[in-house]
């Protein structure tokens, strides 16, 4: 039985193929006619003096409209879809809300005290205006570079154990057991945890900057155990396979093989866990303590950290406090942008080591 299509008589006019195939359809300018309503409406209301989260209520109960109009036009089907559309575009600005306004926050609070002297002095001998965080990114640099020294090492041969020789042996479940709980552990448990350890040593009172190294250590030695080991899972075993059947050494068969083929995953999980400690005020704050004067010895004396002089200048701010509370607003935008140039290299790495097939 063949099915034809009977044509129409003359005179009927052309057929609408888009209307015979998919049914009524909406123009294609309504979804944007029904935002920019809601976004003319909102603006109109917080300039008259509506806050900001009414407006941004207004902006989702007008979007609203576009599902029923849908329904009206073009049926169940098609409104529940945009519906469902609406309603994951407004979560997803909801979540963009708090990012965006920490941005424009930090950035417009901060760049009004950016200058090569704030970058350039410490803040020895100063009160009031003047001085800069010199120190405080002399000490950052410093204690986090250390802690990645400590904690790269740990973290990848441990990875390395528990996917290439561990076997899932009993001593592999517990290391993977406390990865995961020392994941989850709050940073002024492992502020706490370094003062104990430098205390048996050097006594009560002891503030020193390798102590803030060991600290932030502790927090991303399950990062990376955890990064590492899912990049290493990830390489092929016809890989391994095909060099042990060349008769290639287990140990050289990691070294040669696994570590080159996950290189650029693993080198992301150590830039992202560095930005993820960089930040961490409680732990220096407790065994690195601050100063205003210039440390560059890891291994004597309090040691400045950018979190730490930001929280000691809003803390503390002197008299008169402007001039204190800018410069912590300095120090937090400054941190920001580190954090922002690892991720950013973390993401070249990844592109320029990874696999053709996979840029």
């Amino acid at each position: 039985m063949t099915n034809t299509l009977t044509p129409r008589s003359h005179g009927a006019g052309p057929v609408d193929v888009q209307h015979e195939l998919y049914g009524a359809q909406l123009p294609s300018w309504a979804a944007k006619a029904v935002l920019g309503t809601a976004v003319v409406v909102a603006g109109i209301l917080y300039l008259l003096g509506t806050n900001l989260v009414l407006a941004s209520l207004v902006v989702f109960v007008l979007g609203l409209a576009l599902p029923l109009w849908s329904l009206v036009v073009e049926g169940s089907r098609k409104a529940t879809d945009r519906l469902v559309t609406t309603l994951v575009t407004s979560a997803f600005a909801l979540a963009m809300f708090p990012l965006v306004s920490i941005l424009w926050t930090v950035i417009s609070k901060g760049t009004k005290v950016l200058s090569a002297e704030f970058f350039t002095y410490s803040m020895r001998n100063v009160v009031g205006e003047g001085g800069g965080i010199y120190q405080a990114l002399v000490g950052t640099l410093l204690i986090t570079g250390a802690a990645a020294v400590i904690s790269v090492p740990i973290g990848i041969f441990a990875a390395i154990y528990l996917v290439e020789y561990a076997d899932g042996n009993r001593l592999a479940r517990w290391i993977r057991f406390l990865v995961d709980v020392m994941t989850g552990i709050p940073s002024i448990v492992a502020g706490l945890f370094a003062y104990a350890l430098f205390v048996v040593f050097f006594g009560e009172g002891v503030r020193m900057g390798i102590g803030g190294s060991v600290a932030l250590s502790v927090l991303m030695i399950p990062v990376l155990v955890r990064s590492t080991e899912e990049m290493l899972k990830l390489v092929p075993n016809e890989l391994r396979e095909a060099a042990y059947a060349l008769g290639v050494p287990k140990w050289r068969t990691v070294a040669k093989v696994v570590l080159p083929t996950a290189l650029a995953g693993i080198v992301t999980g150590i830039t992202l866990a560095v930005a993820r400690v960089i930040g961490e005020t409680a732990p220096l704050l407790i065994i690195a303590g601050a100063t205003d004067s210039v440390n560059f010895n890891l291994f004597e004396g309090r040691m400045a950290t950018l979190p730490v002089f930001a929280y000691q200048s809003v803390r503390s701010p002197g008299v008169p406090p402007e001039f204190s509370i800018d410069r912590a607003w300095g120090a937090a935008l400054t941190l920001l942008l580190i954090v922002m140039l690892l991720n950013l290299i973390a993401r070249l790495v990844s592109y320029f080591f990874s696999p053709k097939g996979e840029r």
